[in-house]
């Protein structure tokens, strides 16, 4: 078991990426580079589910965007 995975009482926040990536952040550290605070914080559990429920797609944002874009060209959308 990692340290990782200990409830130590530490307060998280939500960040995410220009690629809408998410990850959790202690909350005392400022957001590292690239990231942006979503609103959200808790116990690293109550962040985690947070993630979990709002990450329903895991690819990158560029990449759902290319794959859109081909089906687009292709017709083959489901619209």
């Amino acid at each position: 078991m990692s340290h990782y995975d200990d409830d130590d009482g530490t307060e998280y926040k939500v960040v995410q990426n220009h690629e809408e990536q998410y990850s959790i952040w202690p909350s005392y550290k400022e957001a590292p580079g690239g990231w942006r605070e979503v609103g959200m914080s808790g116990s690293k559990q109550e962040c985690l589910d947070y993630i979990q429920k709002v990450w329903t797609d895991m690819r990158p944002a560029s990449l759902r965007k290319k794959m859109e874009e081909d089906a687009r060209l292709r017709g083959d959308t489901d619209e």
